[in-house]
């Protein structure tokens, strides 16, 4: 028999790249789509997977990644997304907020659009979105971010109202705390110092593996098993709000 094939977005870092690893150990032939080229082609070198660069805030590159994907795939893993600033909304930057929405929720969008047809067609197919507990709750400073997380939530539960019925399970692991190497870097412009205060005095925040290990527990479910949510935080955070700091 065939390996299961998965497209994982955002696989040339952090959670998207641990999550096509572990995929792959589960046996998957991962697509890794991402921006950039020369990261998921290393990836997919090292787990005997397939390259795509793919924006998917770009429709002609989402089409195209359909396109290298075929007739059939059997996961889609939405990771790529991201946060940008940590401005309160009276001093929110319009465009910050754009570039949020248009990663985490119309890239979201895209590309389940474009995959879905590959995703029925293979009898057994499943949508996996990774949220945030920022899709669950607001907190000072992240109203962007929340708001968008808030959208890909609320698409993940419309999209399993419209498709029930078909062979497509449609899921959602939603993480706190995770510390990558580029998130927090990214959020703040690359100020390595404001990245890094996030999480002072956090003992074990999750990492990227963490949060791939949920990943691939739930696509390795059973077919008649729908894992609705998975909210997924490290054991000092509470609440978005109540975390636990060492010293």
């Amino acid at each position: 028999m065939n390996n299961p094939t998965a497209v994982v977005t955002g696989a040339s870092s952090g959670i998207g790249a641990a999550s096509a690893r572990s995929l792959a150990a589960a046996g998957y032939t991962v697509v890794c789509a991402a921006r950039r080229a020369d990261r998921i082609e290393a990836l997919a070198a090292e787990i005997g997977g397939r390259a795509v660069v793919c924006d998917v805030t770009d429709a002609a590159q989402v089409a195209a990644l359909a396109d290298a994907v075929g007739p059939t795939l059997d996961l889609l893993v939405n990771n790529a997304g991201g946060a940008v600033g940590l401005d309160p909304v009276e001093d929110a930057d319009p465009d910050d907020w754009r570039d949020m929405f248009e990663t985490n929720v119309l890239g979201t969008l895209r590309v389940t659009r474009a995959l879905l047809p590959a995703l029925e067609a293979s009898g057994a197919g499943t949508i996996l979105n990774v949220g945030s507990t920022a899709g669950r709750i607001a907190y000072e400073g992240g109203g962007g971010y929340t708001a968008a997380k808030h959208g890909v939530a609320v698409m993940t539960e419309t999209l399993r109202l419209e498709l029930v019925g078909r062979p497509v399970r449609v899921c959602e692991v939603a993480p706190g705390m995770v510390r990558t190497d580029e998130f927090a870097l990214t959020r703040f412009d690359g100020d390595q110092a404001r990245a890094d205060a996030v999480y002072a005095g956090v003992k074990e925040p999750l990492v990227a593996d963490d949060v791939a290990d949920v990943v691939t527990w739930i696509a390795t479910r059973p077919q008649h098993v729908n894992v609705d949510l998975v909210v997924v935080k490290p054991l000092a955070q509470a609440a978005q709000h109540k975390v636990h700091r060492e010293g």
